[in-house]
């Protein structure tokens, strides 16, 4: 017994585990009970998606392969002259648009009411990361098409009903039996949860497939945005100590005198790791991957590693032509204004990733053609542009380091990641190069209007005459 004691026990490997709220308020698992490894729509197409957001139901409609040999064409045929029959009512859409069944409708219900004991988890880098979940649904088919048919043919039944003669009207005893008050609140609670949910109209949303841009970037939102893990319960006793109470005074005097923008050295040891970097980027303006690494190496962090850097450098820094540059949220957090005319945050984040996208596909910009695309007045576009570019002999804005082709070569994933973000946001931009703003009409003087009058009379009179 003594050798199944756990202090004997052998640590294999140690694994780093993160938590990761990125999602904490919109991921939710997806069930398929009734889903087999023969019948499943693993390969299927979407090609309807719906939600109810206040109740939190999803409807998926997956394609059914018509033209498969197990496919019996007659009776898709007759399911979807059942569901819609042959003529359509007015304002009603139909259930099968092509005359066949030719889809698969998945109705979600909800499986728990308490999820706060489940999350999801994610293993890579030889690390774990956990997101909590927002709910648990269930998709199970539904038949709603049947329910069409039913209501169809008792209006038939009512309406051929209405034709006959009007039955003798009989005298009836109408009796009223006491129910348990818990059983009617109970119906009643069950009939209003109904209701709610018939009275929400369906919201049509857009589904993107797992191996899409997307969906890859929702992927990568599993991952924790801080992976600073501590330290200290591997410390010595005095160590552990001074990192909980530091000397007092430490530092004290030259923080007091530096301006508020500027940080000590000592400070910036003392932060995690990603705020060093955001404070880095955020003054150097654009930075090799290797002048990074110096830096740190040299005055943060000795024992700063290649690894590390490249896993916690993406959640700070855009990656551009092989140099990094922080993200526009660091440069303009939320209720900033800027120095010239006090535009809001979120333009100017919306107007400096346009430049950052359009330097990720050409070689030079004119502020011109900044001012247009993002409607800034050109104080605040000389800012955006100042912040990633500078001015050359020929006028033109250009990046402020040339490309590290490199560093791309070394690490192509980290590239083929970041052209992922550019095109699924590459829409967006290509819209704001076409917007116009409306132009304003000339308005016409009062004294070219009565030249124009006394002239068109004098011409009309020479006429008649």
């Amino acid at each position: 017994m003594a050798s199944l004691n756990a202090d004997d026990d052998e640590i294999i490997e140690e694994i780093p585990v993160f938590l990761s709220k990125n999602l904490q308020d919109n991921l939710f698992l997806f069930q398929y009970p009734t889903k087999t490894q023969v019948s499943n729509f693993e390969n299927a197409a979407v090609v309807n998606c719906c939600v109810k957001p206040i109740n939190k139901e999803v409807k998926v409609d997956f394609a059914l392969d018509t033209e498969s040999i197990f496919y019996d064409r007659f009776k898709g045929e007759q399911m979807a002259l059942a569901a819609d029959g042959k003529t359509q009512a007015k304002g009603e859409r139909p259930t099968f648009k092509r005359g066949i069944m030719d889809k698969q409708a998945f109705v979600s219900s909800t499986s728990l009411d308490d999820v706060s004991k489940y999350i999801v988890g994610i293993y890579a880098d030889k690390e774990i990361h956990f997101s909590p979940l927002t709910s648990i649904l269930q998709l199970r088919p539904s038949f709603s098409y049947f329910d069409k048919e039913d209501k169809r043919n008792k209006a038939e039944q009512k309406a051929l009903n209405e034709e006959d003669d009007d039955e003798e009207l009989q005298q009836v005893t109408v009796k009223f039996a006491r129910a348990g008050t818990k059983k009617v609140k109970e119906r009643q609670g069950y009939d209003t949860f109904l209701k709610k949910s018939v009275d929400e109209p369906w919201c049509e949303t857009y589904w993107h497939s797992r191996t899409s841009p997307t969906a890859e970037l929702e992927r990568q939102k599993l991952f924790a945005t801080n992976r600073q893990s501590s330290q200290s319960l591997g410390l010595e006793t005095p160590k552990y100590v001074e990192k909980l109470l530091p000397a007092a005074g430490q530092d004290q005097g030259i923080d007091a005198v530096l301006p508020a923008r500027v940080i000590s050295k000592a400070k910036l040891k003392s932060m995690p790791l990603i705020d060093q970097l955001k404070v880095i980027l955020k003054d150097a303006k654009m930075l090799a991957f290797d002048d990074i690494m110096s830096i740190l190496l040299e005055g943060v962090d000795p024992t700063m590693t290649v690894e590390k850097l490249l896993r916690n450098l993406p959640q700070v820094g855009i990656l551009i032509h092989g140099n990094w540059v922080p993200q526009s949220e660091i440069l303009y957090p939320t209720e900033m204004l800027s120095n010239a005319n006090g535009v809001k945050s979120d333009l100017m984040i919306r107007a400096r990733d346009y430049v950052l996208f359009r330097f990720s596909r050409t070689k030079y910009l004119y502020r011109p053609q900044v001012i247009y695309a993002t409607q800034l007045p050109p104080e605040e576009a000389t800012e955006v542009l100042m912040s990633v570019a500078k001015v050359n002999s020929e006028k033109k804005w250009e990046l402020l380091l040339p490309p590290d082709h490199q560093f791309e070569q070394r690490y192509p994933d980290l590239v083929q990641r970041q052209e992922m973000v550019w095109r699924a946001t590459e829409q967006t931009y290509n819209e704001m190069d076409h917007e116009k703003s409306p132009k304003r009409a000339r308005k016409r003087s009062q004294r070219d209007s009565k030249t124009y009058t006394s002239l068109s009379t004098e011409h009309t009179m020479n006429t008649t005459a």
